[in-house]
């Protein structure tokens, strides 16, 4: 039963996929570009969030990272790349990443906090694409 719910799963995932492929190629290459810029600004806007607007398992996550740990997460700790430019540009190693638990999720999740080497702090709650300074 679960390997059948398991497959209808992934024939929906190509089905939408292939729906989705053929509404894109049916828009204009100019409306395509319109949309493309207008997404990749609203990746790469960077806002701030109070410490206290920050979801309660950020706010332990920071703790810990200026504690120095402990970490539950293998990951945590290690360099982020900051590949998607959504930061401001730092020599390779300035910036780390941190799990964020996300409710009811049993891998990492979406959610991290990245800190700098001059002590900022970033919170992303969607794996990268939006970042907002913590305001202590």
């Amino acid at each position: 039963m679960l390997r059948s719910v398991r497959l209808l799963l992934i024939v929906l995932l190509v089905l939408a996929g292939g729906a989705q492929a053929f509404q894109w190629q049916s828009h204009s290459h100019e409306s395509h570009q319109e949309a493309n810029q207008a997404s990749h600004s609203v990746a790469n806007s960077s806002g701030t969030i109070a410490l206290a607007d920050l979801p309660n398992e950020a706010r332990a996550t920071l703790r810990d990272i200026k504690q120095g740990g402990p970490f539950e997460f293998d990951r945590d700790g290690v360099v982020f790349g900051n590949f998607e430019k959504v930061l401001p540009k730092q020599a390779r190693g300035y910036y780390h990443e941190y799990t964020v638990k996300t409710p009811g999720v049993r891998s990492r999740g979406a959610r991290r906090i990245i800190s700098g080497a001059v002590g900022e702090y970033y919170y992303t709650a969607d794996h990268y694409q939006t970042f907002n300074r913590i305001r202590e």
